[in-house]
């Protein structure tokens, strides 16, 4: 399966899967959890604490996501394949997938995010070293 930002049933994932009630539910759920967990929300790309307000989640892994013949969406994501992330880190994840060739067409999708936020995450530590 491609990485491109367009899984499943090409655009429907973003724009019905990502505005569904399940996946703010699965969202809401997720968030909870960690709640319990009594852990830091911290972002997967820069590594800064943040509140929920302020985070997305970036899925490693798209089990679990997919929609029933009656075209209602279905999210039993593992926690384990969500990550959260600054709004504009996951864009910067997605950048870096999707304009790289053997990340976006041939390496799993989880491999792929990971080797991604790699990268992002030494882009990110370099830029933030050469700050005055």
């Amino acid at each position: 399966m491609s990485n491109h930002r367009k899984p499943l049933h090409a655009k429907a994932y973003r724009s019905s899967f990502l505005r569904s009630r399940a996946w703010f539910a699965r969202r809401d759920a997720w968030f909870a959890t960690q709640a319990m967990c009594a852990r830091p929300l911290i972002c997967a790309g820069c590594g800064r604490r943040a509140t929920k307000k302020k985070l997305e989640l970036h899925h490693l892994d798209y089990a679990g996501v997919s929609q029933t013949e009656d075209g209602r969406w279905v999210a039993l994501e593992a926690d384990q394949d969500l990550v959260t992330m600054h709004p504009y880190c996951h864009e910067l994840l997605h950048r870096l997938i999707d304009r790289d060739a053997v990340l976006s067409r041939h390496r799993a999708r989880r491999a792929a995010s990971e080797f991604a936020l790699e990268v992002l995450r030494l882009k990110l530590n370099a830029l933030e070293g050469t700050a005055p």
